[in-house]
């Protein structure tokens, strides 16, 4: 069924073009069973499908302005802030991309990382896709609420954006993506949301009684098992870019 609704997806693309309704498409295809992944987003469906259509609207845009900027070039929205990847050939068209996609409502923000110089390879393509499905496995299977991060990778560089519930889950999900063989550099634009994240008090669990003298915990307290440290501390360096607080 996933297949068949992704398939249905890219198929619509070129008609979202001509019509600037995506919307409703989008809504279509959340009801046939996309709704659940998008309403456990932070962001929820609302925002999902306000994502979609401002991304829409910069390759579209982009298309009337340089047809050769969305064939190298790519856009990944999260709550109305753009992150721009990819390739152009010039510093011009690098700063032409950019200021195309302020223009484009709803937009809050963007944040330009494409490489001036050729597209990459299909073999670094390949790489890249690799390493971007082994960040996403890796949150999956973490603490890490890994429905509100959008990952992008170029040339071995990984791109968050998205939204951490907490300072602490954002720092694990940028020493997760470094882990990655084939990692250089982790490049992280994710916001923090304020205040207690949504059931805190549930995930932290029972209360535990106060440690007796001496530092050992009294009779009848559970005892959290040992964690292994990590064998070496990677060295893969991460840019957290500073963000504006969220409005």
């Amino acid at each position: 069924m996933w297949r068949l609704l992704s398939g249905l997806a890219l198929a619509l693309v070129p008609v979202i073009g001509l019509t600037g309704c995506p919307a409703a498409i989008v809504g279509g295809l959340a009801a046939a069973g996309g709704a659940g992944y998008a309403a456990n987003q932070e962001r929820g469906v609302e925002g999902t499908v306000n994502d979609f259509t401002i991304k829409t609207n910069i390759q579209n845009a982009w298309l009337k302005a340089d047809p050769s900027l969305p064939v190298h070039a790519g856009v990944t929205v999260y709550e109305g802030r753009v992150l721009l990847t990819g390739a152009a050939e010039t510093p011009q068209q690098k700063t032409e991309a950019a200021e195309i996609a302020k223009t484009v409502p709803g937009v809050r923000a963007v944040y330009n990382e494409i490489e001036v110089g050729p597209a990459e390879s299909f073999w670094h393509s390949t790489q890249d896709a690799w390493i971007t499905s082994q960040v996403k496995s890796n949150l999956v299977f973490s603490d890490v609420r890994s429905v509100n991060y959008d990952i992008k990778t170029v040339d071995g560089s990984v791109y968050l954006i998205g939204s951490a519930r907490t300072q602490a889950e954002l720092d694990h999900a940028t020493d997760l993506a470094r882990r990655v063989r084939g990692v250089k550099r982790v490049v992280s634009y994710v916001e923090v949301r304020p205040g207690a994240p949504p059931g805190a008090q549930q995930l932290a669990g029972p209360e535990q009684p106060p440690p007796a003298a001496g530092g050992m915990p009294p009779a009848g307290a559970s005892v959290p098992a040992a964690i292994d440290a990590p064998s070496a501390a990677p060295t893969t360096p991460v840019e957290v870019q500073k963000l504006p607080p969220a409005p």
